[in-house]
């Protein structure tokens, strides 16, 4: 969509946006509450902004949040708010969002971008793209972990990273586009790595502000 949305239902359903898995991964269960009073206080922030934000209260939660926090919080014991990206993928509309949101931190809100540091699905498997994943890797690691001024501005710019389009081809950016809302919302906090590992040939990382 063209502006940012937001789940807004108390009770969201799960979407299964995923294709071709087994059929259990389309059983998979996650009982987590919405919170539409925040929904709500969200979309107003980024009205706000200039950004464009409403509340859905007909959008489910797809994987991109299910699944990490199956992991992350398993007994599904915490509201849940799904903010989804804007249509035009315009990395630095997506870092203002995070600035807009940023506010919600200071009240407990945890900022979750779901999401992946390397996704074309023709590299999974390919030792080709060993070395053009770790340029990639080197170069957003570096971005996010410099001042908040530069590591914005490098993200603002990332297509024009080493292997950029090798790592994310047009319209997969929407896997590193969560980083740069939690980059924005990060404000005056140095960004660090906290997890890397070599899956399928790729290298994947995430990072934490604060």
């Amino acid at each position: 969509q063209p502006t940012f949305s937001v789940t807004s239902a108390a009770r969201p359903a799960l979407v299964y946006d995923y294709h071709g898995f087994p059929p259990h991964t389309y059983e998979l269960r996650y009982p987590a509450a919405g919170e539409p009073r925040l929904a709500a206080r969200i979309a107003g922030l980024l009205e706000d902004a200039s950004l464009g934000g409403h509340e859905d209260a007909q959008r489910g939660f797809d994987h991109g949040m299910f699944i990490p926090l199956k992991l992350m919080f398993p007994d599904a014991d915490i509201p849940v708010v799904q903010l989804s990206l804007r249509s035009d993928l315009d990395p630095q509309a997506h870092i203002e969002a995070g600035r807009a949101l940023q506010g919600l931190r200071e009240d407990g809100v945890l900022i979750v971008g779901s999401g992946m540091s390397f996704h074309n699905m023709r590299g999974y498997g390919d030792p080709r793209f060993a070395p053009i994943s770790d340029e990639f890797d080197r170069w957003l690691s570096a971005a996010v972990e410099s001042a908040p001024k530069q590591r914005d501005l490098a993200l603002q710019r990332w297509e024009q990273a080493p292997s950029a389009r090798l790592c994310h081809p047009p319209r997969a950016e929407e896997h590193l586009l969560p980083l740069l809302v939690t980059a924005g919302a990060g404000g005056d906090s140095i960004g660090r790595k906290v997890f890397s590992d070599r899956v399928m040939h790729t290298t994947l990382s995430a990072y934490r502000f604060g």
